[in-house]
């Protein structure tokens, strides 16, 4: 962190372009830019602007001129989507980012911040993990194309702040859920597959639920909003060519994760294991030290976040991805 810097916050007036702002995470940067008093938001959806064209990114970015970016657009899926469709995950991925990171160079952006994912680090990184152990060992294998292709983003920015001296950042969140969040039975992530299985469960009135895994690898859980407010910091505060971690610094274990979740949709039947699917990483949990040093704390809890993720997610059911 030896080129650390204090930075300047951003001028509210300015125009800043949140690629992605439809996801889970954009949507929450978007609420938290809104919130703070940014006066002149862009966004467009897939249909409006395809990333993985390279050509009509730079007309986008030649003629709406953003002086800032936050590259939050990704594909994104679970444990079985990444392991089943790697070359997916990593070619859009990849032209997602060089394409924005590009025009975004080309037309002058200022600051941007590249968003990627904890599982940069390696399977085995001594725990917590510390942003430094980033190549330091193997990946695990059930995502590793789409964490290359997140590695290749924060070299990118790194590149381009040793090339051109621009202030471009990288965060990198542990597991995040919350409103927006794709609680698609084949393409969720852990939380949102739990809410919605349980939910089901309960509607259904089955008396068992069977969970892949052993239930013992431990995650850590950030909502989303409290992601988007660090976001928010790290661009007013922070100026540096490391990626920086986002988290809160506890963990928990699946099962005591599915625990809360059965509690707080009101399922009362048998919760089962099946050991015959893979754990993934057995732990990861952030090191997020260098974050609160400059100044930023979570500030939503657990369970009041997943309390209110599962009203979000009863609100929306009828019109979520499937």
């Amino acid at each position: 962190m030896s080129d650390q810097r204090t930075t300047d916050p951003l001028d509210r007036s300015s125009r800043v372009y949140v690629a992605g702002h439809r996801g889970l995470v954009g949507s929450a940067v978007w609420r938290a830019l809104t919130a703070a008093g940014f006066s002149d938001l862009v966004g467009r959806t897939s249909s409006e602007l395809d990333l993985l064209d390279r050509d009509r990114v730079f007309d986008f970015f030649a003629d709406v001129r953003p002086r800032h970016v936050v590259l939050a657009a990704a594909k994104v899926g679970g444990i079985m989507a990444n392991a089943t469709y790697p070359v997916d995950f990593l070619s859009a991925n990849l032209r997602i980012q060089v394409n924005v990171m590009d025009a975004a160079r080309e037309y002058g952006v200022e600051r941007l911040m590249f968003l990627g994912s904890s599982c940069i680090y390696p399977k085995l990184a001594p725990q917590p993990i510390k942003e430094e152990y980033l190549l330091t060992g193997h990946l695990e294998p059930t995502n590793d194309a789409y964490a290359i292709a997140k590695i290749a983003g924060i070299l990118q920015v790194q590149a381009v702040r040793r090339q051109y001296g621009l202030p471009w950042i990288s965060a990198m969140p542990t597991n995040l859920y919350g409103p927006g969040d794709n609680f698609s039975p084949e393409g969720s992530h852990v939380l949102p597959a739990l809410i919605r299985r349980y939910d089901e469960a309960r509607l259904a009135a089955v008396p068992s639920v069977t969970n892949w895994g052993s239930g013992a690898p431990r995650r850590e859980f950030l909502h989303v909003d409290d992601m988007a407010s660090a976001v928010l910091h790290l661009l007013d505060h922070y100026d540096g060519a490391a990626q920086v971690n986002v988290g809160t610094g506890e963990d928990l274990t699946i099962k005591e994760l599915a625990a809360i979740v059965a509690e707080t949709v009101g399922y009362r039947g048998e919760i089962a294991w099946d050991r015959s699917k893979p754990d993934g990483t057995l732990r990861k949990l952030l090191d997020v030290s260098v974050l609160r040093e400059t100044g930023w704390a979570p500030t939503i809890g657990l369970r009041e976040g997943i309390a209110s993720t599962v009203e979000w997610y009863r609100a929306n059911v009828t019109g979520l991805r499937v």
